[in-house]
C-alpha cells in the first residue's frame, strides 16, 4: 500500500474514532492495519512524552498510559474478535498482519527501562501508601510484568526477548488458522439416509440443510462439533463413526484424511522451543516455572502433586466405569472389540439402560430462548442485576445479540452473545473482553462490556435452538465468566473485571455458576417443552439428577490426562522428548484404554497453543477446587441465600483482579480451599468420607 492510500485510509478511518460501542460494519479488512498502527505509533510518542516528567504520580503517568492502551485494546478487541468469529482470507490477513507491531509494542512498552524507573518512583514514594487497594495492585502488577518482559536483560537478549514474542504470536495465529482451516475442510456426503441410523432427527435436518445450502442432494457431515458429537454419540454405524474419529482427532496434523495438508506438528516444536528460550532467558528453569509467576501455585511440583493426587482419587472410579462400559459392549452392543470411536455410543446406551435418559428427548426440554430466559432469572436472583435485549445495536452476524445489564434501574454493563455454530467461526465456547470498567478523565465511568461465544447446534425449520445438558452448563459457565467481568467494581482497567485475575483462578466464577443448573429448584426455571411449554417431567428430572455423576471418574481423568501433558510438556520435558513420547508415556500412568496411534488431539489443542494456557491448563481443576468449595457455602444455607450471594458478589465477583485471588478466597470462605467439596459433588467420595 503506498503512502498515498495509506494516508487517504486514514483520514476516513472509522477504526480510529473512540465509539461507545464498537461498530462493527465499520471494521473493513483495508481499515485495520494503517487504524493499528497509527495508535500504535501515537501511544509510543505520547509515552515518550510522559517519562520526562521525572516526579511522576498516578495523575500524570499512570491514568494517561492507560488512556492510551485502552485505545489500542477498545480498537483491536472487535478485531479479533471478528476474526475468531466471522473470519474470511482478507479479514484473517488484515487481522495476522498486525501481530507482529502488536507484539513489538507491548515488548517495547514491557522493556522501556525510563518506563521502569518511573513506576519504581511512584511504588517508593508517599504517595503509593494513599492509592487505594486497585491501584497499589496495579503498580505491583505491572512491575512484576516488566521483569517477566525482560526489562533487566541486556539490550541483545532483549532483543531476542522481542523476536521471540514476535514469532510466538504469529505461530498461536498460525496453529488457530489451521485447526479452522482442518475443520472446514474435511466433509462428508451422505446419500442414503439409512447409513445415518440412530442420528437423531435434529442433527439429520442441520445435515440436509447443511447440503442443500452447498447445491447437494442428501446429508453433509462436517467436523464442526455440535455435528460431530451427534454422530460420534448416537450413530449406529461404525464405519461412520471410524471415519469422523480419525478425521476429528488427526486434525491439522500428518495423519488421517489430509494427511500434512495443515499440520501443526513443525508449529508445536517450534513453540515449545522457543518458550523454553523465552523462560531461560528471564533466569527461569523452564517455561513451567516462567508461567506459574503470575499464578495461585507456589511451584510446579505444587501443580504437579494436586494434579497426580486427583489422578489418584479418580483412576480407581474410571477403571470401574470403563469396566462396566466393556461389559456393557459385549452384552448388550454385540461389541467383542471397543475403540475409541466406540465409547460415546456406547456410554449413551449404557446411560439410557442404566437411567432410562434420552438425551434427545431430554434436549427438547430445553429451547435456547427458555435456557437464556432462565439464566437470567437466576443471575436476578443472585445479584440483583437485570438483563435486557438491546435492538438497535450493531452486530457481526444476523446470529449475534446484543443485551444490557440493569441494577437499580441503571445500566452497569453490556454484553455480546453469538451461539450458533457455522462454517467460519472458531470451535469451542469463550468470554472475551470487549471494554473494560475504569473510571475516564473527566470523572465518567467506562463500563464493562464483554463477548460470549458457544457453537451449539443452530435452529432447524421450525424447531428452535435446542440444547443438551452439556451445552446448558457450558452456556452457564461462559456466563460466569460474563458476571465476573461485567459485575465489577474496580476502576483500573489492568484489574478490572478479569484483568489481572491469576490464570488458576480466572475459571471460580464460570464453574460456580455451573452448579445451578444441577439444582432441582433451578431445572424449572431453565427448562420447558419448546412445543407445549410443558415443565420436565418429574421423573425425568430424578433420573436426570441421578445421573449427573455417570462416568465422573473417567471424565475427571481425561482432563487431567490434559492437565497433565500440558504441564509436563512445558516442566521436565528434555528437548530430546518429542511432544508425542511426553503424551504416551503420560497415558500409561493415566489411561484406562488405548488409544489408536493416529490420535493427534494435541495438534488442535488451541488452549495452550493458541490460547493462553499453557503450563496452565492444570487451571480448570484447580479452579474447580475454589468454586466447589465456594459453593458449598451455599449448600450450608440455600442456594438463594441473599447473605451468602452478595458475600459472594462483594468479595469475589466485584473486586476482579484488584487483590490476589487467595486473600479473595479467604475473605469469602473464611478458610483456605479444600479439595472436598470437588471430589462430592463429583461423586468420587460419599458424603460422610469428607470432614
Amino acid at each position: 500500500m503506498n503512502s498515498n492510500v495509506v494516508e487517504n485510509s486514514l483520514l476516513k478511518n472509522p477504526l480510529l474514532l473512540d465509539e461507545v460501542l464498537p461498530n462493527f460494519t465499520a471494521i473493513k479488512p483495508e481499515y485495520i492495519q494503517p487504524a493499528i498502527n497509527k495508535i500504535i505509533a501515537e501511544n509510543l510518542h505520547a509515552i515518550h512524552q510522559l517519562i520526562e516528567n521525572k516526579t511522576p504520580d498516578w495523575s500524570t503517568l499512570i491514568q494517561p498510559l492507560h488512556n492510551l492502551n485502552d485505545r489500542l485494546e477498545k480498537t483491536w478487541a472487535p478485531i479479533s474478535h471478528m476474526n475468531a468469529v466471522v473470519q474470511d482470507e482478507a479479514l484473517r490477513a488484515a487481522h495476522d498482519s498486525c501481530l507482529p507491531a502488536l507484539s513489538n509494542y507491548h515488548t517495547q512498552l514491557g522493556q522501556n527501562s525510563d518506563l521502569f524507573k518511573a513506576f519504581k518512583f511512584i511504588k517508593n514514594s508517599q504517595q503509593f501508601n494513599g492509592l487505594s487497594v486497585a491501584q497499589k495492585k496495579t503498580i505491583d502488577n505491572t512491575l512484576r510484568d516488566f521483569r517477566l518482559s525482560g526489562v533487566d536483560l541486556d539490550v541483545e537478549k532483549q532483543r531476542r526477548f522481542s523476536d521471540i514474542s514476535s514469532r510466538l504470536s504469529e505461530l498461536s495465529s498460525k496453529f488457530s488458522n489451521n485447526v479452522l482451516d482442518a475443520t472446514r475442510a474435511w466433509s462428508k456426503l451422505i446419500i442414503d439416509e439409512s447409513d445415518l441410523l440412530g442420528l437423531p432427527e435434529t442433527a439429520r435436518n442441520i445435515a440436509g440443510a447443511k447440503a442443500l445450502a452447498k447445491q447437494q442432494q442428501g446429508f453433509l457431515l462436517t467436523l464442526d462439533a455440535p455435528c460431530y458429537i451427534a454422530v460420534m454419540t448416537y450413530s449406529d454405524n461404525r464405519e461412520l463413526r471410524k471415519e469422523m474419529y480419525e478425521a476429528y482427532v488427526t486434525r491439522a496434523s500428518e495423519y488421517g484424511p489430509q494427511a500434512g495438508s495443515f499440520d501443526n506438528s513443525f508449529i508445536i516444536e517450534e513453540t515449545l522451543t522457543l518458550r523454553f528460550e523465552l523462560a531461560k532467558l528471564l533466569g527461569f528453569s523452564d517455561y513451567a516455572e516462567y508461567s506459574l509467576a503470575t499464578k495461585m501455585a507456589e511451584s510446579p511440583q505444587h501443580v504437579a502433586d494436586f494434579l497426580w493426587n486427583l489422578v489418584g482419587q479418580s483412576k480407581p472410579a474410571a477403571l470401574k466405569e470403563m469396566d462396566e462400559i466393556r461389559r456393557f459392549a459385549l452384552d448388550q452392543c454385540e461389541l467383542n472389540e471397543l475403540s475409541s470411536w466406540d465409547i460415546a455410543w456406547v456410554s449413551e446406551k449404557l446411560r439410557e439402560s442404566s437411567y432410562a435418559i434420552d438425551q434427545e428427548k431430554l434436549r427438547e426440554y430445553f429451547p435456547l430462548p427458555r435456557v437464556l430466559a432462565g439464566l437470567f432469572s437466576v443471575i436476578h436472583k443472585l445479584f440483583s442485576v437485570e438483563v435486557i435485549r438491546e435492538y438497535d445495536v450493531d452486530l457481526w452476524h444476523k446470529d449475534a445479540e446484543a443485551y444490557c445489564v440493569y441494577r437499580d434501574k441503571k445500566i452497569i454493563s453490556r454484553f455480546y452473545i453469538d451461539l450458533y455454530a457455522r462454517d467460519n467461526k472458531r470451535g469451542g465456547a469463550w468470554m472475551g473482553d470487549c471494554r473494560s470498567r475504569r473510571l475516564l478523565d473527566d470523572g465518567s465511568m467506562q463500563l464493562p462490556v464483554a463477548f460470549l461465544v458457544c457453537n451449539f447446534m443452530p435452529p432447524s425449520g421450525e424447531k428452535p435452538c435446542l440444547l443438551t445438558f452439556n451445552d446448558v452448563t457450558t452456556l452457564f459457565h461462559e456466563f460466569g465468566h460474563g458476571l465476573h467481568h461485567m459485575l465489577t467494581q474496580v476502576e483500573c482497567a489492568p484489574v478490572s473485571g478479569i484483568s489481572g485475575v491469576e490464570w488458576d483462578a480466572v475459571e471460580l466464577p464460570s464453574q460456580f455458576l455451573e452448579n445451578w443448573c444441577w439444582e432441582e429448584a433451578v431445572i424449572p426455571i431453565i427448562s420447558s417443552h419448546y412445543k407445549t411449554g410443558e415443565p420436565l417431567p418429574v421423573d425425568a428430572l430424578e433420573k436426570m439428577l441421578a445421573a449427573k455423576n455417570f462416568q465422573s471418574g473417567l471424565q475427571m481423568l481425561r482432563q487431567l490426562e490434559f492437565s497433565l501433558f500440558d504441564f509436563m510438556l512445558h516442566w521436565k520435558c528434555s528437548e530430546m522428548q518429542s511432544t508425542q513420547s511426553v503424551i504416551d508415556a503420560l497415558r500409561k500412568k493415566t489411561s484406562v484404554m488405548t488409544v489408536p496411534f493416529f490420535n493427534r488431539f494435541q495438534n488442535s489443542f488451541s488452549h495452550i497453543f493458541a490460547g493462553g494456557y499453557a503450563a496452565g491448563y492444570y487451571s480448570y481443576k484447580w479452579a474447580e477446587v475454589l468454586s466447589a468449595d465456594a459453593f458449598s457455602a451455599f449448600e450450608e444455607s440455600n442456594i438463594f441465600d441473599a447473605t451468602t450471594s452478595r458475600h459472594f458478589l462483594t468479595e469475589i465477583l466485584e473486586k476482579g483482579g484488584a487483590d490476589d485471588a487467595m486473600n479473595l478466597f479467604r475473605n469469602f470462605r473464611g478458610r483456605e480451599p479444600s479439595v472436598d467439596a470437588l471430589l462430592r459433588h463429583a461423586g468420587l467420595v460419599e458424603q460422610g468420607e469428607v470432614a
